[in-house]
């Protein structure tokens, strides 16, 4: 959250002590007003006029007295988490997904739309229809914004998708034409990065300050906080490594030889790593296998030609992060996305790799793990960016 200007009008200081109040609640829970004073160091009086405007405006609630320490017992308040909801879009797999979600990330309401081929303008015609359902299908709540996690470089201070190959978008204005179209605030990240965002926000407590999420679908990418805050680069692509080439160059033990990746080029980690290249190899040699569900199911079943080709593509994930890990040293790494469905023996192929190909030192430090958010991930991550730029709130808990 940005500081208060030096010369802030009466307006601007109350709206900004709203927020340090309403992130106070939010990250505590149910607290007294007199605990809030104390923690944004604000006057009593002050904390009271403005935890009524709160309550008012529906976003916080009375929940009780807590325990006495001599006195009266004091009232607490939390968020209330019906007081407004949001829209979240994951568009970085086959399906659209979207869903209405409440202020602590629950799901109140999901949908889909297959995607089916569709591209360039007829994809973005999905996405509003998408929204316009959700939309429709609403409680009472106002809705706060629309939060949208889409694959590719996205440029998120603008809500420009600067390139994502296989949407056939190229500079594309998603958030402006959806914050036309349905009048409210739009947030566009990428879809790895939002799930990070939504491991940070919303994972088990307590989550470590530098964390990186690596989100292999049908794509593969990584998501980096680093201090507690999304790291984005310089160009919004920080974490692209699905269009790294890591020598990989030639045949590999997934097929006869390397399919061109979609952005035109040979050996990109996601064409021998991600759930699309597992699937297609599993196919090349048994028809039957066409989706990730077959794919899953036959590793799960012990198929001996799956088992080989997930491993070895979870041994060539486990390179692409071994570089993350040699050039951050970030030393938790989560795996999120439909291929966590794999479960810990791809995971575990993974981590050999990693330490192998990491500078030891670092390595033995690191902890590869399976996120907890699996499958809605991209959706809440995306809400949660929301929640930060309209309430103010922290990512960090």
């Amino acid at each position: 959250m940005a500081n208060l200007p030096e010369k802030a009008t009466h307006q601007q200081t109350r709206a900004f002590n709203q927020q340090l109040v309403l992130r106070a609640i939010y990250d505590r829970s149910a607290i007294s007003r007199a605990e809030v004073a104390r923690v944004t160091g604000l006057t009593r009086t002050s904390v009271s006029s403005l935890v009524a405007d709160l309550i008012r405006d529906g976003l916080v609630e009375e929940a009780g007295r807590g325990p006495s320490t001599g006195g009266k017992a004091p009232i607490l308040v939390q968020v209330r988490a019906q007081g407004r909801h949001l829209i979240g879009l994951d568009l970085g797999e086959s399906h659209f997904t979207g869903a209405t979600v409440d202020l602590r990330g629950q799901i109140i309401k999901s949908d889909s739309v297959a995607l089916e081929g569709r591209n360039g303008g007829e994809a973005v015609q999905a996405v509003l229809g998408l929204i316009e359902g959700l939309v429709n299908s609403n409680g009472a709540s106002p809705l706060l914004g629309i939060g949208i996690g889409a694959p590719g470089l996205i440029n998120s201070r603008t809500g420009t998708v600067r390139w994502a190959v296989n949407l056939d978008w190229t500079d594309l204005p998603l958030g402006q034409i959806v914050g036309e179209r349905f009048g409210v605030p739009v947030v566009v990240a990428n879809d790895s990065q939002a799930a990070a965002v939504a491991e940070l926000t919303f994972g088990p407590v307590p989550r470590p300050d530098n964390l990186i999420v690596v989100r292999v679908g049908r794509g593969i990418g990584a998501g980096i906080i680093l201090d507690g805050q999304l790291h984005q680069g310089d160009g919004s692509g920080a974490g692209e490594i699905g269009h790294s080439i890591f020598g990989i160059t030639s045949t590999t033990p997934l097929g006869p030889a390397l399919p061109p990746c979609r952005c035109g080029r040979v050996g990109c980690l996601e064409t021998v790593a991600s759930m699309s290249a597992m699937v297609a190899a599993a196919h090349h040699r048994l028809p039957e296998i066409n989706d990730e569900q077959a794919l899953i199911a036959a590793f799960k079943a012990g198929n001996e030609p799956v088992r080989r080709i997930v491993l070895e593509a979870g041994q060539m994930l486990g390179v692409g992060i071994a570089a993350l890990i040699s050039s951050l040293n970030v030393n938790h790494v989560l795996l999120v996305g439909p291929a966590a469905h794999l479960g810990r023996e791809w995971l575990d192929a993974v981590r050999r790799q990693a330490q192998w190909n990491a500078l030891p030192l670092l390595a033995r430090d690191t902890r590869i793990q399976l996120g907890e958010a699996q499958d809605d991930d991209v959706l809440i991550g995306a809400s949660a960016l929301l929640m930060t730029e309209e309430l103010g709130l922290s990512l960090a808990r």
